[in-house]
């Protein structure tokens, strides 16, 4: 979440900056919050004044052998208003924290502006697009025959979810070994990480409480009898993990980090699973947007002084793999207007997909800045100095699913047949051609 201080400070001018992505900071509702938590503290803090004085007096009367009762009284009066003040203190800052979680992070300065994805910049483009001399197939097509099968997923569980077998399961599982290997060579700390999370690591990250309806759900119970059965009091929520990025990053919560271990880089493979809540009708065919999907996360952890160039060394990092797997993309550097909830600038890579004569996201890499890590008190100490907030990155490198969709179009036969990229080839134990079985 961004700074209170902030809007304590300039809350016109931050109303401004969050109007450039499309969000309408209630400042009214603010104004009246923060005007009544200075009247309630102002007077909580004259109040405890007020008995320490009492608390003094009375000790020395007592001492001295003299009736306090009368300061006792007043002391009995002061104590009794304390506590109610200190209840609606409390319910305020309550209040308060609930208004900062619902506010998007600040774009940066270099964030161009824009209301919405056909604002965004172009920042290159790599790699030449195929073209091909038969008609063009999508992935679904190609990849039947080789192993791709979403009817047997529609009964095991339902749409949007797929089963790989043989070639294709291969070629999956190759790609995810090329990543591993890719980020770890370049000095990436390998993690695994549980796919389960609690709410605080989802509201740590900010997927709660804004993204709740495009989550998983696992209520768990957590203690009563049978009876407490069907009462919510005895369940827990989980979550099941919709990026890496949220139980990496939650790593860092509630620590204090030196200086000299900064920067961290992390790098996980995980499912993720998003329920997508309101994006039916969209990308329903194949692999584009399922429930269930693999991605190969980066994160990085920084100081604030470094993250910008954090940012440039991590999406360079995603792209590495692209290019070396000589797959067609670009890269977009998004505006304020299409920008994620949490980041302060984003860069989206795009690979090309010859079915849809178009680029198509592929990883999304993004600098949060201290949003994140002021809901999860992630620090670092200086020396002597007061701890700081971290800065926290995130990016794809890459999506795996997707990264296999590019692959079967851009590298597709006339006969049916996939060419398997050269650096590939070494994963799926030489193997240089995908072939429909006949």
């Amino acid at each position: 979440m961004i700074d209170i201080q902030l809007l304590r400070k300039d809350l016109d001018g931050v109303a401004q900056r969050l109007a450039a992505r499309k969000f309408e900071l209630d400042t009214q509702t603010f104004s009246h919050l923060e005007s009544e938590r200075k009247i309630v503290q102002s007077r909580t803090e004259e109040l405890q004044a007020k008995r320490n004085q009492l608390a003094k007096a009375i000790g020395m009367k007592k001492g001295q052998g003299q009736d306090a009762s009368a300061e006792m009284t007043e002391s009995a009066a002061v104590n009794a208003e304390l506590h109610q003040l200190t209840e609606k203190l409390t319910v305020l800052q309550s209040q308060l924290n609930d208004f900062l979680m619902s506010i998007p992070n600040l774009p940066d300065t270099s964030v161009p502006h824009g209301k919405s994805d056909a604002d965004n910049q172009e920042v290159l483009r790599w790699g030449t697009v195929p073209r091909f001399d038969f008609p063009i197939k999508d992935h679904v097509d190609i990849a039947t025959a080789l192993g791709l099968d979403f009817d047997s997923a529609t009964k095991i569980t339902g749409s949007r979810f797929v089963v790989m077998r043989g070639q294709v399961a291969r070629l999956h599982r190759a790609l995810i070994q090329l990543m591993l290997d890719m980020h770890t060579a370049k000095g990436y700390t390998e993690l695994y990480v549980p796919y389960i999370v609690n709410a605080e690591s989802m509201r740590g990250t900010g997927q709660l409480p804004k993204f709740e309806a495009d989550l998983f759900k696992v209520p768990r119970r957590v203690g009563g009898d049978d009876q407490d059965a069907a009462s919510d009091a005895s369940y827990e929520n989980f979550y099941l993990i919709p990026t890496a990025e949220v139980p990496v990053t939650n790593l860092m919560r509630n620590t204090i980090t030196t200086a000299e271990d900064l920067p961290q880089r992390f790098v996980a493979h995980t499912p993720c699973f998003r329920s997508e809540a309101g994006s039916y009708g969209r990308d329903t065919r194949g692999m584009i947007r399922q429930h269930q999907f693999e991605k190969v996360e980066l994160v990085h952890i920084s100081k604030p002084e470094d993250s910008m160039a954090a940012l440039e060394q991590l999406t360079q990092d995603a792209e590495e793999v692209l290019k070396v797997l000589e797959l067609p993309y670009r890269k977009v550097l998004l505006c304020t207007g299409d920008m994620g909830f949490g980041s302060t600038k984003t860069y989206d890579l795009e690979v090309w997909l010859p079915a849809q004569d178009a680029y198509r996201e592929i990883s999304s890499c993004s600098n949060m800045g201290d949003f994140q890590a002021r809901r999860m008190q992630a620090r670092y100490k200086q020396g002597q100095a007061k701890p700081e907030l971290v800065h926290t990155l995130n990016g794809s490198g890459l999506a795996v699913g997707r990264t296999g969709v590019a692959i079967l179009e851009n590298y597709q036969q006339a006969d049916g047949s996939v060419k398997v990229p050269k650096a590939l080839q070494k994963y799926m134990g030489g193997i240089e051609v995908l072939a429909p079985s006949t």
